[in-house]
């Protein structure tokens, strides 16, 4: 386990040395040493929103954020993006909790497309982006995205689970690698790596955005990244 490089902080009325500003600068690049060569080209960081409320359990859940950020797997990174809304089937009107919680309106769900026709852009993205024949891997703050979710809403518009979706790193479990403890949520990775966190929480992109920096924090402490979990 490796420790973090100290924060500098700059402000308008602090003159700091030009000699201390370049060793933080040589700490910091010596940090980056410290990253292992990985087994892939890309990572892509996916987070699923969907629909919900505050009591039970809605049945079926649908996707209604579908974002994934290409991340370069040598620098870490984004070199692009797939982001799209979902019209849900089941269940077209957003519970008020849903919304509260996501900061998604009725009027972006409303104005995004089918799951079928979503999906088979994100298929034509994988394949014309990502490429196919590239190494990627998807990256998830837990397992019930690709595990649970997906397979469910492909179940329900009879459509197949591509098997490049099949296989995934849960990046909790990274993190319980370096920081020798496996925590439930986002936040606790983000404060334990002395990270900030941006955007809205629960917002399924902003929260790729936050993997992603989570995901580069773990390759400066040296941590290899490979899947820890595959379904059938």
């Amino acid at each position: 386990m490796c420790d973090r490089p100290p924060k500098l902080v700059v402000t308008y009325k602090t003159r700091i040395p030009l000699h201390h500003i370049n060793s933080h600068i040589k700490l910091q690049q010596s940090m980056m040493t410290k990253r292992k060569p990985q087994s892939y080209d890309y990572f892509l960081v996916l987070d699923f929103e969907a629909t919900c409320c505050e009591e039970g359990k809605m049945r079926p859940q649908e996707v209604i954020e579908f974002p994934v950020l290409k991340v370069n797997a040598k620098t870490y990174e984004i070199d692009s993006s797939f982001h799209q809304f979902v019209k849900p089937k089941h269940h077209p009107i957003l519970s008020r909790f849903c919304m509260d919680l996501t900061s998604i309106t009725q009027e972006e769900v409303d104005g995004g497309k089918p799951f079928p026709e979503v999906f088979k852009d994100f298929d034509k993205w994988i394949k014309e982006d990502v490429g196919i024949n590239n190494k990627f891997l998807f990256v998830t703050c837990g397992d019930w995205d690709l595990k649970t979710m997906l397979p469910s809403q492909c179940a329900s518009e009879n459509l197949q689970v591509p098997a490049y979706c099949k296989k995934w790193l849960n990046i909790k479990k990274s993190y319980a690698i370096v920081k020798g403890e496996y925590i439930k949520g986002m936040m606790p990775m983000i404060k334990g790596l002395g990270l900030t966190h941006t955007g809205r929480l629960h917002r399924g992109f902003d929260d790729c955005k936050n993997i992603a920096n989570i995901l580069k924090a773990l390759a400066d402490h040296g941590c290899t990244f490979l899947p820890t979990m595959t379904i059938e």
